[in-house]
Formats: C-alpha cells, sequence, structure tokens
C-alpha cells in the first residue's frame, strides 16, 4: 500500500467517525505511533467528544508513511475500524468522560435541557387560547340564492381572516367559469361541487373575531334538499342571521309557501336561537337601488310571520339592509347620500354590542357530536352545551356508554386545555374508533350521563300536514344533531292554545295547528334526549315528513330508559 493510500485510507476512517459521532465537533485528526520508540516524539492526548461521552486516545504524531498500531490508554492494542468498537468500550470511556469532557462540550447538555423546559412551558401557554372573549355561534340562514356565503365571505375578509391575495385568486377563477359574483362565497363553499353549482350543501364553517367577542360562522345550506343539514348547524348555534334577498321576485320566491326563508325562520326557532338578525341583502341591486319603500315593504311582510314563530319584535329581533357584493353596512355605514333613511349601526358593530348570553358552565359535561372524522386517532366535534372539560379528562360516550379519554382539544382552529359551555370544539378521543361514533352522540360527564331511551313522550305542535296523523303514523326525527325515524305510538291528550289545558282525552287523530300530547318510539336503537325542563338543547325536536317540516315539539318524559 502506498503512502498517499494510506494516508487517505486514515483521513477517511477518521471523517466517518466524526460524523457519527458529532457532527458539531471539531475535526478529529489521529496520529500513529511508529514502531521505532527512539525517533517518536513525546506522546500527546487526542479528545473526541460526543453530545454524552467523550474518548480519550493516546496517539503521537508520526510521519503518515509508516502506520503502526494504534495504543489504548492501557498501552492495549486496537484495530483500525473505530466504527466497530465504539459499542465495545463504551464501559472504559465513561470513566474518561468526567475528567476530559470540555466546557464547550459540557455546555450542550445544559443548552439541551433549556430546549426541554421551554417546551414545557409551552403547554400551559395554551390556556390562553381559553378564550377571553366571549364565544358565540352564529348561522347564516335564509333562501337559495339570497346571499349568504356571499356575506359569510366578505365578513371573513373585513376581519382579516381572508387576505386580498386570495381573494384575488378566487376572482380570477370565479371569472373564467363566468361567475364573478360568487367569488366571495369561494371562502366558505371550499368543495368543488359546491363552487361548480354555486350552491351550499355543507354547513360552511369558519371563525372571526371582533373588539369584545369571537364567533363562530356557520353557513348554512338554502336549498330545500338540504334542511337536514341546516337544522344540524341552527342546533349549534346562539344567534341567527336570516338573510333576505331584495330583488324583485326573489323575496317573493323565498318567503311564499314552500321557500326556505318561512321554514329556516321555525327550525332557528325550534333549535333555540335566542336572537335572530334579519339583513334585507342586494340593496345595491339595479331593481332596488337602495330603497326605502323597498325596504319596508320586505320588513312588513316577514314581522308577522316571525312574530308567529315566537320571537319578540322588541328584544329578539332587529332588521337591517345590507350589500354583500360590496361589504355596505356590514363593518362600516354607506355614505348619506347612498342611503339617507337607514343611519343604525353596522352589522359587526350590532354583534359585538348585543347582551351577552346565559351558559351553564356548572352543570354536568355534555356534548352532541354533530361530525367525525380520522386523524391519528378519533376526532369529533360539536357545540359544548354544557360543563367544562380538560385534556386528560375521563368522559362516557353515549348512547353506547364507551369510555373515553381527551388526548386533544381545539377550540376553532387553536389547540386549547381546555373547553367550557358555548365554545365549538373538536376533540381527540382515545379509546373509540371513528366507526364506533355517529353524529347524534353524545360526549357526557362519567359521573352523569344523559338520558337515553328509545319511547318518550312529548307535547307536538302540527305546523303543516295536508291529512291527519294517527297512531302508527311514522316520521323523521330531528333531535339535537341526531337523526332517526319514530312512529306515533298513542295520542294521549289535545291541548287548548289558548290556555294550555288538556282538552281532550285520547283523540282518534290530530291535524293541523293542533297541539297534542303523544307517545313516540323510535325504530332504531337508543338515542340520547333530556326532558326540555330540565335541558332545554336536548329536549327540542323537529318532525320531518315528505322533505317538509311537520312538526315541532317538546320532550315531556323519558319512558323506557337502559
Amino acid at each position: 500500500m502506498s503512502d498517499n493510500e494510506n494516508k487517505d485510507s486514515v483521513t477517511g476512517m477518521t471523517n466517518s467517525f466524526s460524523r457519527q459521532l458529532n457532527v458539531n465537533a471539531r475535526a478529529f485528526v489521529p496520529s500513529f505511533a511508529l514502531n521505532d520508540a527512539d525517533s517518536s516524539p513525546a506522546p500527546t492526548t487526542v479528545s473526541v467528544s460526543v453530545p454524552s461521552e467523550s474518548v480519550k486516545i493516546d496517539s503521537a504524531q508520526t510521519d503518515s508513511r509508516n502506520l503502526g498500531s494504534v495504543k489504548s490508554p492501557d498501552g492495549d492494542e486496537v484495530v483500525d475500524d473505530w466504527e466497530a468498537n465504539v459499542e465495545d468500550d463504551d464501559e472504559e470511556e465513561e470513566d474518561d468522560i468526567e475528567d476530559d469532557v470540555n466546557e464547550e462540550q459540557a455546555d450542550k447538555p445544559k443548552k439541551k435541557a433549556a430546549v426541554k423546559t421551554k417546551k414545557k412551558t409551552n403547554k400551559p401557554e395554551m390556556q390562553h387560547t381559553v378564550k377571553t372573549k366571549e364565544h358565540l355561534n352564529v348561522v347564516f340562514i335564509g333562501h337559495v340564492d339570497a346571499g349568504k356565503s356571499t356575506i359569510g365571505g366578505q365578513l371573513l375578509y373585513l376581519t382579516g381572516m381572508v387576505d386580498k391575495r386570495t381573494l384575488e385568486k378566487y376572482e380570477r377563477e370565479a371569472k373564467e367559469k363566468n361567475r364573478e359574483s360568487w367569488y366571495l362565497s369561494w371562502a366558505l363553499d371550499t368543495n368543488q361541487e359546491e363552487r361548480d353549482k354555486g350552491k351550499t350543501v355543507e354547513v360552511g364553517r369558519a371563525y372571526f373575531e371582533t373588539e369584545n367577542r369571537h364567533f363562530t360562522l356557520l353557513d348554512a345550506p338554502g336549498h330545500r334538499g338540504f334542511v337536514p343539514n341546516m337544522i344540524g348547524g341552527a342546533s349549534q348555534a346562539d344567534l341567527a342571521v336570516l338573510v333576505i334577498s331584495a330583488r324583485k321576485g326573489e323575496f317573493e320566491t323565498g318567503f311564499e309557501r314552500g321557500g326556505q326563508t318561512r321554514e329556516h325562520a321555525m327550525l332557528a326557532k325550534t333549535a333555540g336561537v335566542k336572537q335572530l338578525i334579519i339583513l334585507i341583502n342586494k340593496m345595491d341591486d339595479p331593481t332596488v337601488e337602495w330603497s326605502e319603500a323597498r325596504y319596508n315593504e320586505c320588513c312588513e311582510k316577514l314581522l308577522p310571520y316571525l312574530k308567529k314563530c315566537g320571537f319578540n319584535p322588541k328584544t329578539e329581533l332587529y332588521f337591517m339592509p345590507c350589500s354583500g357584493l360590496t361589504g355596505a353596512f356590514l363593518k362600516e355605514p354607506v355614505s348619506e347620500s347612498v342611503c339617507p333613511w337607514f343611519r343604525g349601526v353596522s352589522f359587526l358593530e350590532y354583534l359585538d354590542k348585543l347582551p351577552s348570553f346565559s351558559r351553564h358552565v356548572e352543570g354536568p359535561f355534555r356534548m352532541p357530536v354533530v361530525d367525525k372524522y380520522k386523524d391519528m386517532g378519533t376526532v369529533v366535534f360539536g357545540k359544548v352545551e354544557s360543563g367544562m372539560t380538560c385534556r386528560g379528562a375521563q368522559l362516557l360516550l353515549m348512547p353506547n356508554r364507551k369510555q373515553v379519554e381527551v388526548l386533544q382539544l381545539w377550540s376553532d382552529e387553536d389547540e386549547v386545555s381546555q373547553v367550557s359551555s358555548g365554545e365549538n370544539v373538536k376533540i381527540k378521543l382515545k379509546g373509540v374508533e371513528e366507526e364506533e361514533v355517529t353524529a347524534g352522540f353524545v360526549l357526557c360527564d362519567a359521573n352523569e350521563p344523559c338520558s337515553i331511551g328509545r319511547v318518550f313522550d312529548a307535547q307536538v305542535a302540527i305546523l303543516e300536514h295536508k291529512s291527519i296523523i294517527c297512531p302508527g303514523y311514522s316520521a323523521v326525527l330531528h333531535i339535537h344533531c341526531a337523526i332517526e325515524e319514530v312512529s306515533v305510538k298513542m295520542i294521549v291528550d289535545l291541548v287548548d292554545k289558548k290556555t294550555g289545558k288538556r282538552a281532550k282525552v285520547h283523540p282518534r287523530f290530530v291535524k293541523q295547528d293542533q297541539i297534542a300530547l303523544m307517545r313516540l318510539e323510535c325504530s332504531g336503537g337508543m338515542i340520547c334526549m333530556e326532558q326540555f325542563s330540565k335541558f332545554p338543547q336536548m329536549g327540542r325536536f323537529t318532525l320531518r315528513d315528505e322533505g317538509k317540516t311537520i312538526a315541532i315539539g317538546k320532550v315531556l318524559r323519558v319512558v323506557e330508559k337502559e
């Protein structure tokens, strides 16, 4: 072997060893002793360092032409293959670490420890995302093409949740499809099918913040074929925004019988929405042009029906004009020259100044599951209706009585360590598979689970049904997030609308505009429900048949329990 080849071999071995042990260490250049002891200079000590240990080798500076054997600290001969002997010499090296580690290498473990403590301090910091601002859930409802998604997209832009560049991209793409006015709605309609047809199918979810509040925005579909999805969105809301199109012909289509304006308003009240804001949209349309007469006409036609639904005009209703496409009256009022007849506050300002909503923070934990998906575990989401929970908590998934543990929590998109009543959350669970969870299941406090049953007594108000309803009649029940087929087992009594007292015992049938006490039975398995008097959020329901809402009701008693 030539001198140059010997030199390359030694250099290769040392570089390989240096790379594997510590890439940040200074280059290790070993020297090997000549056999001739007389010609060798005084021995030197070379220290090789790794993050957690140091290797000490005695060697001598020699001419690289003569390769001898490497001498260990004990005088034993060591082979040239460093990689093969690292593990064998671990015990000997540990004795040398205490003596030969220099300050630079000794600092490294300290730095690592500092990094670890930094990570640990990050976790409690997540508690600040247990929102200091009050959390409100807003659902946008109304007839198809009223402009719900467009207003939602405009709000996200005005509050800084969607940047201008993204909207410009949407605008270009919409222009290519000859749908220029749809680009704002694409901020919420992310599905390709929704964008192609211009119709919302699933309930869109987003969030934005004002000065005092954090809002979860729920964009409900307006098409009559997707009313079940709308009911699921309304069941999560604290307040609803009824969007009305002021354009000639569109308002009339939405409000007449068969239009979704009426049905959505009724369903929102049934779902427990406490406040209704009516946005008269498209005021900038050429057929309207901010006409006060058209605005008043829409308000006058809507008011009697909304009163009939049970809304109080003085405290629970608020009317205002707007334009979703231009953003007029959403964040800033328009100039007096454009709209001199309405000088009220803007939509966002009104939302920010609403009175606070009461929450059941002290009660047992309840969260109806709206939907679920798989992401390194089972993730469920919905609105916390009562109580609070935190990471590591043990909960019960009803009606299957499945014991689960909370692994992670998100309030909207922010990971938090604790969530409480009123928040729209995602929860990663341990102890249950995604296939075992269905919409309508309820996460409960393990010590106080919710009631479950198949048979229950209820007070039912028949809204719209052409024929009579007798025992044996079946319909689809929507209660919180659950959808189940039910049948009428028995009609117990009729209730007088004016006095609220029982009017007739065991009637043979009920018809439109009557209120009855009925015993209903679920065709499937057990469902989660509560008495309306104890827990209204899980005690109110809707009955639908043939694509129409035929009745609303409240649970009086769960007859059959597991």
